[in-house]
């Protein structure tokens, strides 16, 4: 069975999915580094980050963009994204509450699809910008 599509009729310019927010651990960056293989001291080793001039250990970007991309999923469907493009504004750090924002910004037909644009952010709890990019997907 395939996965139900935005209504291209039933969403509007502005219209906003609904939110995803998340508390960023150290257990997170762990496991996360477990699971990628991105064992980069700066994300779980306290010293070396202290020692190279950091606060403390920061998060995967990859894992924030994961935290956006499913956001975006939820509301889209995983199906039916058909473009997803961020830049990685700032560091996360543990204790941050990252949520994600993803509006709609346009609707067109191209090529016989029906994409709806989204503008798409993760912001900490202080609206800080943490990652900021694009994504199309495909509607009904």
């Amino acid at each position: 069975m395939a996965e139900p599509k935005l209504s291209f009729d039933d969403v509007n310019v502005g219209d906003q999915a609904p939110s995803l927010s998340h508390e960023l651990t150290r257990t997170d960056l762990v496991m996360y580094a477990g699971a990628s293989g991105d064992f980069n001291p700066m994300h779980h080793d306290e010293v070396a980050a202290q020692a190279a001039g950091l606060p403390s250990v920061f998060g995967h970007g990859m894992f924030s963009m994961g935290l956006l991309g499913k956001a975006i999923t939820d509301y889209v469907g995983i199906g039916n994204l058909a473009r997803y493009k961020v830049r990685f504004t700032k560091q996360t750090w543990p204790g941050e509450t990252l949520t994600s924002s993803v509006v709609v910004t346009g609707k067109r037909e191209e090529g016989g699809r029906k994409l709806i644009d989204l503008e798409v952010t993760l912001a900490n709890q202080d609206g800080e910008v943490k990652v900021a990019g694009e994504a199309v997907a495909l509607a009904g």
